[in-house]
């Protein structure tokens, strides 16, 4: 349980500092009032990039 709410935490922090307080209590609220499948979500995702630039920010965010 307490995996759980260091998680929720950590997220609810991550979601404030990348979007602020008001978008990302919003972003929850999208995320609770429609049907969401992370899944089929994440497969158009990177749809516009290519390879190479898809690469370029796996880097950036591995250092």
């Amino acid at each position: 349980m307490y995996k759980e709410m260091a998680l929720r935490n950590e997220g609810m922090k991550i979601l404030i500092s990348n979007l602020g307080k008001v978008e990302a209590e919003r972003f929850i609220s999208l995320i609770i009032r429609e049907p969401f499948d992370y899944t089929e979500w994440q497969k158009d995702l990177f749809n516009d990039m290519s390879v190479k630039e898809l690469s370029g920010l796996a880097m950036k965010e591995r250092i």
